[in-house]
């Protein structure tokens, strides 16, 4: 039988991103051994009995030591104190990448805490969310075709980026590269201020009296445009502080965009309504999604 590509990673976050990860490597047989570490050790357990992880975590330090990848599949605000706490126990072949879904605040948490480890860390975002979280979440098959975007550091060797994007691939996704800043803009315009949107809208609706009446006759154009509102909350904070002024940038992109339909509104200006609508439809008519 032949050797897994990976002897051993180790996951920080067993939850979809970090569980997925780790269930789509075993699936490959890709992996020997897969150790987890989390807050919660609910959650822990629940990924070994799910047989996402083999082992929970005791010695951070034992565990990165001889690990192929390390794994930080944690919200992005918690992620500079385990740079920090990893950072001096990595071994020498040891790499480490992200899940995170903002790229210029992981980079400059690595320059801050990896200390001389920089060229270790290849940050990554795999573009595979889902509402549901946590261990029970978990697919093995949730990076199948999906696009994952790699932001390599100019301190990265080309073997380093080609390790993770062949671990990504093994999970079967189709991977990319772009730098951390492009990033963060393509993500504020088409990922961060839809999330923004969604929770808002519903934040609305329900501040109102009638909240229960307005809901009760939601139907499918409300359960699309806010099926992200379900999305966790803790995570979306982080991410929009994150990307705040690249997020900043675009909400103000939209709300330009609702004032000329405000003004249409008040005018009764049909033809700029339709033109409006007309050259949106067309765009995503003509958009794909992979």
């Amino acid at each position: 039988m032949p050797q897994p590509v990976l002897k051993k990673i180790v996951v920080f976050g067993v939850g979809l991103i970090g569980g997925s990860f780790a269930l789509a490597l075993r699936r490959a047989e890709a992996v020997g051994e897969v150790v987890g570490f989390g807050r919660s050790t609910a959650t822990l357990e629940q990924a070994q009995q799910l047989g996402i992880i083999d082992r929970i975590g005791a010695d951070v330090a034992a565990e990165v030591r001889d690990a192929d990848i390390v794994l930080l599949a944690t919200p992005v605000g918690q992620m500079a104190e385990l740079m920090a706490r990893i950072a001096p126990h990595l071994g020498s072949h040891t790499l480490v990448t992200d899940g995170g879904s903002t790229k210029g605040d992981v980079v400059a948490a690595v320059r801050a805490n990896m200390c001389d480890k920089v060229a270790q860390f290849v940050p990554a975002h795999p573009i595979a969310g889902a509402e549901k979280s946590g261990a029970a979440a978990a697919m093995a098959d949730l990076y199948v075709g999906k696009k994952v975007v790699l932001t390599p550091l100019p301190e990265n060797s080309t073997e380093s980026v080609v390790r993770i994007r062949r671990a990504w691939e093994l999970c079967g996704a189709v991977v990319s590269e772009l730098t951390a800043e492009q990033h963060d803009a393509v993500f504020a315009a088409v990922s961060h201020l839809p999330h923004l949107l969604s929770f808002a809208l519903v934040h609305d609706l329900a501040q109102r009296d009638d909240r229960d009446l307005l809901l009760s006759f939601a139907a499918s154009g409300f359960r699309d445009f806010t099926r992200i509102a379900a999305s966790s909350p803790e995570m979306w904070r982080d991410i929009c502080l994150a990307n705040r002024d690249a997020l900043l940038d675009e909400l103000g992109r939209y709300q330009q965009e609702l004032e000329t339909l405000h003004v249409a509104l008040a005018e009764a200006d049909a033809d700029k309504l339709e033109q409006v609508f007309s050259e949106a439809r067309k765009v995503r008519s003509n958009w794909r999604a992979e």
